[in-house]
């Protein structure tokens, strides 16, 4: 039952961040307003469902997780599926709302390169800015939320490097940094959108990888070094 609780928070908590945050890039094409909308789901997921799951909300994440050592890999192809499963609902709500109105329903905030592009990115080039973004982004989640004491601030130290990012990318790739919510709204729109939809879910799961690599040899061994000076201090004074 525990399990089955984790992966519906992270099915929510995707369709949540899907929903507000491709809503604001459909609705208002403000690129500051897209990228507080993306960083307020954040903070949306993170004290909604964090104590529940972890708040993942992006499969990117929970592959770093993994390499890590801090998601069994069972729970890594449940949360991906939940995540996946939460895009989709996610845009579709947001399609059944754009239906009531005058505004298309063929633009659904697919992320692109080429003529998809506001800055008419190339296809390297997209590839590039959302392994850099995707690393950021991830390297500091695992950063901030190493520590129990950063619990309090987590979320929005998340929440404001997300919104960074999406200042940056908005333009060249429309910021994906997450498969989960890159490939509902290509599959929807289809087209060319769902065409070019491999480089927004092999580009964010390469840069997540790498920031867990990264992290993982820069941080661990200093937690393990701390965590063992602190057993032999223990041992010291029995």
């Amino acid at each position: 039952m525990q399990n089955i609780k984790k992966y519906l928070a992270e099915f929510l908590g995707t369709a949540v961040l899907v929903l507000i945050g491709c809503g604001s890039a459909v609705i208002t094409g403000d690129i500051l307003t897209i990228a507080l909308t993306f960083g307020l789901a954040i903070i949306i997921g993170a004290y909604g469902i964090a104590s529940v799951s972890g708040c993942h909300i992006n499969p990117a994440v929970s592959l770093a997780m993994l390499i890590n050592g801090k998601l069994k890999v069972k729970d890594f192809f449940a949360y991906v599926a939940a995540q996946i499963a939460g895009a989709f609902a996610g845009s579709g709500l947001l399609y059944a709302i754009l239906s009531c109105t005058k505004a298309p329903t063929t633009n659904l905030g697919a992320n692109g390169y080429g003529e998809l592009s506001a800055a008419n990115i190339t296809l390297s080039g997209a590839i590039l800015v959302e392994i850099i973004l995707t690393f950021i982004f991830i390297y500091v989640i695992l950063s901030v939320t190493a520590k129990a004491e950063n619990s309090k601030i987590a979320g929005f130290v998340i929440a404001l490097t997300l919104v960074a990012v999406h200042v940056i990318g908005i333009a060249l790739t429309g910021t994906s940094v997450n498969p989960a919510r890159s490939l509902a709204p290509a599959v929807l729109q289809g087209g060319e959108a769902l065409n070019q939809v491999w480089v927004f879910i092999v580009a964010p799961l390469a840069g997540g990888a790498s920031a867990a690599c990264i992290y993982k040899l820069l941080n661990m061994p200093c937690e393990e070094t701390s965590s063992k000076t602190k057993v032999t201090r223990i041992k010291a004074k029995k």
